[in-house]
């Protein structure tokens, strides 16, 4: 295939990726939209039937009516079933879809290479990473519940990359045309969906925790997909172990890996780029956020505040400094410019 040919495959596939995925977003919305009691269910377990009140009064009627109520009740337990089993499966072939693309994308490129020379290719690889990683971690952690939460971040994502970050492909400038560039960027892409994932966690958390005031001060149940969602403590133990988890391999990228490379491309470890200073922010929100439940006790809403302050300096570093920074060698919001007489391609930086 030509490299034409090869980016027109990834141009496809992510665009079959981002249907597939809206697919699998309806999907998980019509299953939380299943969860909902009908009010004819709900007016037969107040007058006795499954849930309901039990006694002299009601014992006659309840066993009539518990017959009336149990098969519908049945049939919407199949057809949640059903929906998730269907939205698992779509994610499923929309995330391979996306791996088509990435692959496409760096087969593309002449010399062959891997797809992270920009923010476009950057942030597919970091959306396929958070959709891989639900995948992955789905029958571990049962997450089942986070199905339209994850789709829904990553459709967004994909939209704004195809719309505002879309850059054709071209080869790596020099700094970035090293062995370091594979090691760097996959640990910093591995670390970024992980943290994504936990913030994630981290809102679910917080709205669990709003909802369970406001029933508890009404005299109600949680319903809906807010009573599928796990337990407060299972949510923050779930927050903690996926920030565990991403934030050495963070450690790697930005403190080992990123110096070394620093120094082979300008002779330097630290430059004090916009770039370094705020991935080391980063570092430092997440290093506070693990000190303090390691230390402090601090364990619910305000370790999961904290894990979102980090989760917006994280994407700021991304996305902020590319747009906002004019000084920053790590910006992929460049221009580039081939000197016609010497074929010299130039970064002219917004």
């Amino acid at each position: 295939m030509s490299n034409t040919a090869w980016e027109t495959l990834s141009n496809q596939a992510v665009g079959a990726a981002g249907v597939i995925y809206f697919v699998a977003l309806v999907v998980y919305l019509a299953e939380w939209a299943a969860l909902r009691q009908p009010a004819a269910e709900r007016a037969l377990v107040g007058a006795g039937g499954p849930g309901g009140p039990s006694g002299p009064g009601v014992e006659g009627a309840g066993a009539d009516e518990a017959g009336a109520a149990d098969a519908p009740a049945a049939r919407r337990t199949q057809r949640v079933a059903f929906l998730g089993r269907l939205g698992l499966l779509l994610t499923a072939i929309a995330c391979a879809a996306h791996f088509v693309a990435l692959v496409g994308r760096g087969m593309a490129a002449d010399p062959n290479r891997v797809p992270w020379g920009n923010m476009y290719e950057f942030t597919l690889s970091g959306t396929f990473v958070v959709a891989l990683l639900y995948l992955v971690l789905y029958k571990k952690f049962a997450l089942g519940w986070m199905g339209p939460l994850v789709v829904g971040f990553v459709v967004a994502t994909l939209m704004v990359a195809v719309i505002w970050l879309y850059d054709a492909v071209a080869p790596l400038t020099e700094s970035l045309n090293s062995p370091w560039l594979v090691i760097h960027v996959v640990s910093a892409v591995i670390a970024t969906g992980a943290f994504t994932l936990g913030g994630i966690v981290s809102i679910v958390y917080l709205v669990r925790m709003r909802a369970e005031r406001r029933a508890t001060a009404a005299g109600t149940e949680l319903g809906g997909w807010l009573a599928r969602v796990p337990r407060l403590d299972a949510l923050d133990r779930l927050a903690y172990r996926v920030h565990a988890f991403a934030f050495p391999v963070w450690t790697f990228a930005v403190l080992i890996t990123g110096p070394i490379w620093a120094h082979e491309a300008w002779s330097r470890y630290w430059n004090w780029d916009p770039k370094e200073v705020w991935a080391f922010i980063t570092w430092v929100v997440y290093a506070g956020y693990l000190h303090a439940r390691a230390t402090a006790g601090w364990k619910g809403r305000k370790a999961a505040m904290l894990a979102l302050v980090g989760m917006a300096t994280l994407w700021f570093n991304f996305i902020g400094i590319n747009y906002f920074s004019t000084t920053s060698q790590h910006s992929y919001a460049a221009e580039r410019v081939v000197d016609a007489t010497t074929g010299f391609v130039a970064e002219l930086r917004f």
